[in-house]
């Protein structure tokens, strides 16, 4: 598949220095434009296995190359691993859940999909961008005015969500679409993530550092606040395709 650009990636995972066990699962797909982040629900029967349900339906669908349709796969793999885990919970008599965003890139435009508090941010012109808006009950109580926005971090009830994978027969999937440009620079991370560490320092890690180290440099801020849930994210650099790359790539291989 052609792009126009091409994309630095990097993920990293953590459990926390609270949570023994990591319910947060991702998985990269660079070669079709595809990064997912799905969280488990924490305090909930294998949410775990829930979020590895989520990434294991991203991981094998396959992507057609125009933008609309992909998304629309996308999304069908979310309402996919709807299904299966509220199968298995009913089965169980266990309730089990996921959260999951995803970013798409297809040519030169991106779709961020999510279900639940998993964020997408995007990095352009030295401005921190969310493109998501959480599932939350704070944040739905933050929307019809009952909160301020600078209360919502701190609230009791941060951790309530109003939408998860597989805790109902259906789900509502949430895109967000826009254009691309070289330089752009796109987070995905659990709530893990963006629960402890500011948005003002998610940019500057973002516009200071390469991929890998930005996110050392976020895992770090992380743990420095005391990480007590899960941790995952990642990066994705957009850098534009040029005669010199493909003559550095011709280099390489010969």
């Amino acid at each position: 598949m052609n792009m126009p650009f091409r994309f630095v990636s990097v993920a990293n995972t953590h459990p926390g220095l609270v949570r023994r066990v990591n319910e947060d699962r991702h998985c990269e797909r660079p070669e079709d434009g595809l990064w997912v982040v799905a969280d488990g629900m924490g305090g909930h029967a294998h949410g775990d296995w829930a979020a590895h349900a989520v990434v294991q339906a991203l991981e094998g669908v396959v992507l057609p190359v125009d933008f609309d349709a992909a998304v629309q796969v996308v999304a069908d793999g979310v309402h996919s691993a709807n299904r299966r885990i509220w199968a298995e919970a009913q089965r169980r008599e266990q309730q089990m859940g996921s959260t999951v965003v995803a970013l798409l890139i297809r040519e030169d435009r991106f779709a961020a999909l999510w279900v639940g508090d998993s964020r997408a941010y995007l990095l352009r012109d030295d401005m921190l961008v969310p493109l998501t808006r959480d599932h939350s009950q704070v944040q739905e109580m933050v929307d019809r005015g009952l909160i301020a926005p600078e209360d919502a971090a701190h609230h009791p009830r941060g951790h309530v969500l109003a939408r998860a994978i597989g805790v109902g027969a259906r789900i509502a999937v949430d895109v967000v679409a826009d254009g691309i440009e070289p330089g752009d620079r796109f987070l995905l991370c659990s709530d893990g993530l963006s629960g402890p560490v500011a948005e003002e320092d998610m940019r500057q890690a973002l516009a200071r550092h390469s991929p890998p180290a930005a996110v050392e440099a976020l895992l770090a801020q992380a743990m420095a606040r005391g990480a007590p849930d899960n941790v995952t994210a990642i990066v994705v650099a957009v850098q534009e395709t040029t005669r010199l790359t493909f003559a550095d790539a011709g280099g390489a291989r010969s």
